[in-house]
């Protein structure tokens, strides 16, 4: 009898009922031998066994059961929204279905864990938790996954930064986005409440975090099969692949289990500026095995090597000197690479994109996607290099220079570069000229051609000399006007008397503005003024000429020397003046020479002979200051 309750213990509740009644009144039947069936049939049996007895006896046959227990228990039947388990008690607990949705393939007769909430709620109903169950037990459960390497059910919640949120035990696990699969991930939300299954593969206790992996699954079995491929693998071997992932650096091909790369070079024979302009994901190709390295598994691929290089279908009858069109790929600062044919190019060196011999970038010239005429200038088919020009279209100016530029001739010309002593022009493209800082002005002494001119500015220029063979002109620029110093030496001739002003000034001197836009030089010593104080900036003065180069174009001028030459004048008067005297006290002194005594003569004597020395001293000490001027004017 026992036996038959156990076995029926997992039926429903109201069935289980049923059958307890009927096993109680058997007991009491064979209890009691004084049994009355005939009242039993009638329904007025009332056995001696007391009530008490009765309920004992049928609370026997139920579980005990304990609030805040985690028991197991048995689904009994299911819907769309609720679990019904038995655990043994006088009534079955319903669970909600959402605590199952890690487990979508829960049946009826699934041994499940709940957690006893309330033996009964107000309408009498076991309250159970299969969630709560999960939780209590779930950190033992997942180290022992961890532990045992062992494979779990998880239930994807949602999506995170980085990866998603995985249910584990009714714990909250991150599925990184790199652990989801062995193939890059381009749509999360498709993994979004699915049931999958799961490797524990870290647990950080200190914050409760449990980090999980479905790509561990998968990826032993794809180790084996990576070593089953790469066993078979040969260089040149041809394989079917598909696109796995583009970068902008290639291309990673799915081999069934491997991966191989196309490097872009590898794509296409001609330049491309992304793979996607190739190749598209998911698309099924034909890829050549180029190399491989056992050690780290990698494999090199290759998309062009499938078909003819283009160098080899280039036209046998190309030679140099043709002229060919084509396209600009790549630009460069030392020249342009031209796409005459798929696969098939040229460089053009910035040198050979104009006659001009200025240094330039070849972006002065061309651009990427320019559409240009060349001429061929070398031609190395093994090599598979070309080299292109494009001013072999155009004339070379310098081949009829002496006709075009004849010496003395007149031009107009653009400031390209300074040197310290000179500046560039191109009189036209290719056409260069030199103009020397001396040819710059008659009149002005110019330190750096920046003080004259600027770049970019036009110039008008003389054709001086021609070096065809260097490809050089000399230029002027000062020989468009006649030579000014011609007239200048009429004008400022020594002793001659101009005003000025000072414009600069030195250590060694000062720089004097004369007339007619001539500048002229005067020392410090020079500088001095009647009172003794010097000469300063901006002063304007009258200067006497004291020396004039018209070889070095040279003008030595002094303003000291116009009063020092005054003060000389005054003092030759004066000096006049004396000596007349002293004639005429002379003649006095013969006439009344008969009537002085002899010692009356000696005096006089003496007086006269100290009269001409001191005339003479005089005398020396000006022709000494004169010298000395002249001499340090020389010098200067």
């Amino acid at each position: 009898m026992v036996d038959h309750l156990e076995n029926n213990l997992e039926q429903p509740v109201e069935k289980a009922e049923e059958q307890v009644k009927d096993a109680v009144n058997s007991v009491l039947i064979e209890s009691d031998p004084q049994f009355d069936w005939e009242k039993y049939e009638e329904g007025d049996y009332q056995s001696e066994i007391k009530k008490s007895d009765l309920e004992k006896m049928y609370n026997d046959t139920l579980s005990a059961v304990k609030v805040n227990e985690v028991v197991d228990g048995t689904v009994i039947s299911m819907n769309k929204r609720e679990v019904v388990v038995n655990i043994g008690y006088k009534s079955e607990g319903v669970v909600s279905l959402n605590e199952f949705r890690y487990d979508p393939d829960l049946k009826i007769g699934d041994k499940v864990e709940v957690y006893i909430e309330s033996q009964e709620d107000k309408k009498g109903q076991l309250v159970l938790s299969h969630k709560k169950a999960r939780a209590l037990k779930s950190w033992d459960r997942v180290n022992e996954s961890l532990e045992k390497d062992e494979i779990i059910k998880g239930y994807i919640k949602c999506r995170t930064k980085g990866g998603m949120i995985v249910d584990v035990f009714g714990i909250e696990a991150f599925l990184p986005g790199s652990q989801i699969d062995v193939k890059p991930i381009r749509d999360y939300d498709i993994y979004v409440g699915k049931t999958m299954e799961f490797k524990v593969v870290k647990i950080n206790h200190e914050f409760k975090n449990v980090v999980v992996s479905h790509k561990a699954l998968i990826e032993a079995e794809l180790e084996q099969q990576k070593k089953e491929i790469i066993a078979k693998l040969e260089k040149g071997q041809i394989l079917e692949g598909t696109v796995k992932n583009i970068t902008s650096y290639g291309v990673f091909i799915d081999l069934g289990g491997v991966d191989g790369l196309i490097h872009i070079t590898d794509l296409s024979w001609g330049r491309i500026n992304h793979p996607e302009e190739i190749v598209q994901l998911d698309q099924k190709l034909q890829v050549v095995i180029l190399d491989f390295d056992d050690e780290k598994k990698r494999i090199a691929l290759g998309l062009k090597q499938l078909t003819p290089h283009p160098w080899d279908s280039l036209d046998a009858n190309l030679k140099v000197g043709d002229q060919v069109k084509g396209k600009v790929v790549v630009m460069a600062d030392y020249g342009a690479f031209i796409e005459i044919a798929t696969g098939v190019e040229g460089l053009i060196h910035v040198s050979e994109m104009s006659w001009s011999q200025h240094l330039r970038s070849a972006q002065e010239f061309l651009k990427v996607g320019d559409e240009v005429e060349a001429v061929i200038l070398t031609l190395d088919r093994d090599e598979r290099k070309m080299s292109l020009g494009m001013k072999q279209l155009k004339t070379d100016p310098w081949e009829n220079i002496e006709e075009k530029y004849p010496l003395g001739s007149r031009h107009t010309s653009k400031v390209r570069n300074f040197t310290n002593f000179g500046v560039f022009v191109e009189i036209e493209e290719g056409v260069d000229g030199l103009i020397h800082i001396s040819d710059l002005s008659w009149t002005r002494k110019i330190k750096h051609p920046a003080e004259f001119t600027s770049i970019g500015e036009n110039i008008e220029v003389v054709v001086l000399e021609i070096d065809k063979e260097n490809r050089r002109l000399s230029l002027g620029h000062k020989q468009l006007e006649e030579n000014p110093w011609d007239v200048f030496e009429t004008l400022f001739t020594v002793d001659s008397v101009h005003e000025g002003t000072i414009v600069e000034m030195t250590d060694k001197g000062a720089v004097v503005a004369l007339p007619y836009g001539v500048e002229g030089f005067v020392t410090p010593k020079h500088l001095i003024k009647e009172d003794g104080a010097a000469a300063k900036m901006e002063e304007k003065l009258p200067f006497k000429v004291i020396e004039f180069s018209k070889g070095s174009k040279k003008i030595i001028v002094s303003h000291s020397r116009i009063h020092e030459d005054a003060k000389r004048a005054s003092s030759d008067v004066e000096h006049k003046s004396t000596s007349d005297s002293g004639h005429k006290a002379t003649k006095k002194l013969k006439t009344s020479m008969e009537k002085t005594t002899l010692g009356d003569i000696t005096d006089l004597a003496a007086i006269k002979t100290e009269m001409e020395k001191k005339e003479s001293r005089k005398k020396k000490i000006e022709k000494k200051a004169v010298e000395k001027d002249e001499n340090q004017a020389e010098n200067e």
